[in-house]
């Protein structure tokens, strides 16, 4: 009678441990550059700003910040009470909701006529036209603009003039000077998004259109039912990069109207700006952190909204 005996497994293979570490390690050397300029710039002073609005620190306390003094949450407090803190952020939310889709819709608008063929020359000479401003300085795209709003000797009420109209005084009118600078903002910013936008319509299918096509669809439904639909993801990224720099606008209000004209064009982060450059460190700190916050969860939101839609 044969006696069966029962085999041990097999033993596992040896894990290669140090060839593991040494990719690992390989890897850590090439993002290093990036964590340290990320922690020196960007978390770091993030960190200390918190930090900060919870003090009374002063452009005085600089050289000796161990002499500050906790002030728990009054710098929270005195936002809710500052008249031009409040102004600034309604400024700046009007110009977010006004900027945010006019920028948008030329965008999709101009990358939907590159796309159709609509163009005679090459779409490269109008993709570049269109996204030059996006890469040219602000300081001196707003230096232009102001230029250009002048008005005695500004190009635009030089033009009103020749149609019988009497231009106003854009960047000095209360009613005016806001709109003017939104105007400014989203010719400036819609190239991004035109870029963006034509790439993904060049991804779409065609047999989408053509099948709406021989059901009755035309140009007007074959842009809501196949165009809106597949660029979906695209427009919620696009949306949610624009807010967020929309949310920071400061150097065109700075440049242009140095938040006048009685606070119309002040934003949120001119309001900042100001505050640390009167040295009020705890106070700015506590008005940055804030609006770091609202950035966040407005992005957040916009992003759960679109992914559940």
């Amino acid at each position: 009678m044969a006696v069966l005996t029962r085999q041990a497994p097999p033993a596992p293979a040896p894990v290669k441990v140090r060839g593991a570490l040494r990719q690992a390690g390989i890897g850590w050397m090439f993002i290093l550059p990036f964590v340290v300029l990320f922690v020196v710039f960007y978390l770091g002073p993030l960190l200390v700003g918190i930090g900060m609005s919870f003090t009374d620190m002063r452009s005085t306390d600089v050289t000796d910040p161990l002499a500050v003094d906790l002030v728990g949450v009054d710098n929270y407090l005195r936002l809710m009470n500052d008249g031009a803190m409040r102004r600034a952020a309604v400024n700046t939310v009007v110009f977010v909701v006004t900027a945010l889709p006019l920028t948008i819709g030329l965008g999709l608008a101009a990358a939907v006529l590159l796309n159709s063929g609509i163009a005679r020359l090459p779409a490269a000479f109008f993709r570049l036209g269109y996204y030059l401003p996006n890469i040219t300085s602000i300081i001196g795209i707003a230096v232009a603009w102001k230029f250009l709003l002048e008005p005695e000797a500004g190009l635009v009420n030089r033009l009103l003039e020749l149609a019988g109209i009497q231009g106003p005084n854009w960047l000095q009118s209360e009613s005016t000077a806001l709109p003017s600078i939104i105007v400014m903002t989203a010719w400036r910013s819609f190239g991004f998004n035109m870029v963006v936008l034509l790439a993904a319509l060049q991804t779409i299918p065609r047999e989408l259109y053509e099948a709406a096509e021989v059901d009755g669809a035309g140009r007007w439904a074959r842009f809501r039912a196949v165009t809106v639909p597949s660029l979906r993801p695209v427009l919620l990224f696009c949306t949610v990069y624009s807010s967020v720099g929309f949310m920071q606008f400061l150097e065109e209000p700075l440049v242009m109207t140095r938040g006048g004209p009685l606070n119309s064009t002040l934003s949120a982060s001119l309001a900042i700006f100001n505050q640390f450059g009167v040295g009020n460190f705890g106070y700015a700190g506590a008005a940055a952190t804030v609006l770091f916050t609202v950035i966040v969860a407005l992005a957040v939101l916009q992003l759960r909204l679109g992914r559940n839609r």
